[in-house]
């Protein structure tokens, strides 16, 4: 789900607590430093005394700093999908999924790497993981439901969300969160409803 390699870049297997315990301080200790200077401006030795780890550390678990950054932005691309499938039954297109307000008005203290990761139009390492989670997960509950045309819709909703979230937060499209979260939410339910066949 990371998009970071395992193979020669990680010190245990996947599943290793010691392995699991050391990313967990890398990614807080650069979320910490990102909330304090822009990303361009961390560097891996400030980073690993701040995580309290030796540079060739660093290098066991990532190839280099951004994919620690997507790394550590992982989880925000798991609250988008689970925001957006957070309904059950018919949806509601006037009423977004409590889930998705959640999501866009909790961006706001990592919203700076997160648009450095994830450029205008959707583009950029973490667009392109939001891109390819959201297009599976859409693709698979289509597939479920008996829906027609899923590859089509599921990869139309992924680029939809992914380019209106990022314009948002690099302020190409003025809203508040719980703005956007109703428009946006209208659009891909619009998006669901076309016919296609």
């Amino acid at each position: 789900m990371t998009g970071v390699p395992e193979g020669p870049h990680a010190s245990g297997p996947a599943g290793d607590p010691r392995t699991a315990r050391t990313r967990a301080r890398l990614r807080q200790a650069l979320l910490d430093a990102c909330a304090e200077r822009p990303f361009e401006e961390v560097g891996v030795a400030a980073l690993v005394r701040r995580a309290g780890m030796g540079r060739a550390t660093f290098y066991l678990h990532y190839p280099d700093l951004q994919a620690l950054a997507v790394d550590a932005c992982a989880e925000v691309v798991r609250e988008a999908v689970d925001a957006l499938h957070a309904w059950r039954g018919v949806p509601d297109p006037r009423v977004p999924p409590p889930a998705l307000t959640s999501f866009f008005t909790g961006l706001a203290p990592h919203a700076a790497l997160y648009r450095t990761l994830l450029r205008p139009g959707g583009g950029g390492p973490l667009g392109e993981l939001l891109h390819r989670e959201l297009r599976e997960r859409s693709r698979v509950e289509r597939t479920l439901a008996g829906a027609p045309a899923p590859e089509l819709i599921a990869s139309a909703v992924a680029a939809a969300f992914a380019g209106v979230l990022a314009d948002w937060l690099h302020g190409l499209i003025e809203d508040t969160p719980e703005g956007i979260a109703a428009r946006i939410w209208r659009l891909l339910v619009a998006l669901h409803r076309m016919p296609v066949t």
